[in-house]
């Protein structure tokens, strides 16, 4: 199974995506797509819409696993980084991936076992879990390959999941 795992953002979107064979996992690409903050939120949009494009156009993963949102007090961030997840989301349907979501709750306890978790231990497990010299920089980069590898532990059950199985043509 190849997953594609996405940290959604409007100024970086990380991403990654994992063959998982068996309980193993193997790495074949992580980055993060960038934006301007000069750049208008729709033109910013678009090129989150496009990239995500390009790289399940690359990659050709079979499922997608995105993290839910998660905010304190700034609703002006939460509605922009929404709407970022949303182009998101739209590039995976759009791609015919089955999307999985995953709080950062259960992507914690998934990697560490400890919902409560520290980013630094998350990363930590993403690099010993994939057997990486250091740990993916940006954050949000290590946080798309938490996702995905959340994503393969929990793929043979519920997991908690909420699956969004959307087909290109429906």
């Amino acid at each position: 199974m190849r997953i594609l795992g996405i940290d959604p953002g409007y100024a970086i979107l990380g991403w990654g995506v994992l063959d998982m064979e068996g309980n193993r996992f193997k790495v074949v690409a992580y980055d993060s797509i960038l934006t301007d903050k000069d750049t208008p939120m729709p033109a910013r949009l678009q090129e989150l819409y496009e990239g995500l494009s390009e790289i399940i156009e690359k990659y050709k993963p079979d499922t997608a696993s995105i993290e839910e949102l998660y905010f304190n007090n700034n609703a002006k961030t939460a509605i922009m980084v929404g709407e970022a997840r949303g182009v998101a989301v739209l590039a995976c349907a759009n791609g015919g991936l089955e999307i999985s979501e995953y709080t950062p709750l259960q992507i914690k306890q998934a990697l560490v076992g400890y919902g409560r978790a520290d980013k630094k231990q998350v990363q930590q497990m993403v690099k010993t879990i994939l057997n990486l010299e250091k740990v993916p920089k940006p954050d949000d980069t290590a946080d798309a390959l938490a996702a995905a590898i959340c994503h393969g532990h929990s793929s043979g059950g519920s997991g908690g999941k909420r699956e969004l199985r959307i087909r290109k043509g429906i």
